[in-house]
């Protein structure tokens, strides 16, 4: 095992908790190395750093921590990105799983925690919680086993899994390049896959199919 320290770069837009999460993180064997407040600061930064360990915000000024991730991860192959955000919601771990990450990790843990999962990056373990992991093989283990272009739902007859996903966004009130970010394709796909939804849903606009997946997924918001 390697006696250099381990290198972080930290990117959040909020200063007090890049400071926090310094503060946290650093150890004798656990290097903060840069920091970056927006995306455009950690492209040019990450590349020049290269650290070992990059800690990604979700949220970030005039972007996503997805594209970023996106952007960032083919260019630093020796880079394991981790999300690090306020968010546990199941959509934003695998959607950051499939764009990448090496893992998620949420903002409300402590700082032994926080140190023992970025030691645990260089050992090659999963930096996020049981239950994540569980998620994750969960989702994978029914993908793997659902026929190419089966139906997502048997409520939502001839609905994709990928258009599910779309409509899920939908409801959830994102727009369509706000969607288009988030399952990195492009809006113009996200407009075919809208039409699409309401042509198989019968319904007459977004706000309509939109509230038919609330519906059928039992949701209330």
């Amino acid at each position: 095992m390697s006696t250099q320290p381990i290198r972080v770069m930290l990117v959040d837009d909020h200063a007090l908790v890049r400071s926090a999460v310094r503060q946290a993180v650093s150890a004798p064997d656990i290097e903060v190395v840069g920091e970056a407040s927006t995306a455009d600061e950690a492209l040019l930064l990450a590349p020049q750093l290269n650290p070992d360990v990059l800690l990604l915000d979700l949220n970030l000024p005039g972007a996503s921590g997805f594209g970023l991730l996106r952007e960032l991860a083919p260019r630093l192959p020796s880079t394991r990105i981790v999300m690090l955000t306020i968010s546990n919601d199941r959509r934003d771990l695998l959607d950051a799983v499939r764009n990448g990450a090496a893992g998620y990790l949420t903002k409300d843990l402590s700082p032994d925690a926080l140190q023992r999962a970025v030691r645990g990056i260089r050992s090659g373990d999963l930096a996020m919680s049981r239950a994540m992991a569980a998620e994750v093989i969960q989702h994978l283990a029914t993908a793997t086993n659902r026929p190419a272009g089966s139906e997502s739902r048997s409520d939502l007859p001839g609905v994709s899994a990928r258009e599910e996903e779309v409509l899920a966004l939908l409801a959830d009130g994102l727009t369509d390049r706000e969607i288009a970010e988030r399952l990195g394709i492009s809006p113009r796909t996200v407009e075919t896959h809208v039409g699409s939804l309401l042509n198989k849903l019968g319904v007459r606009n977004r706000a309509q199919a939109a509230r038919r997946y609330r519906e059928v997924s039992g949701r209330s918001d």
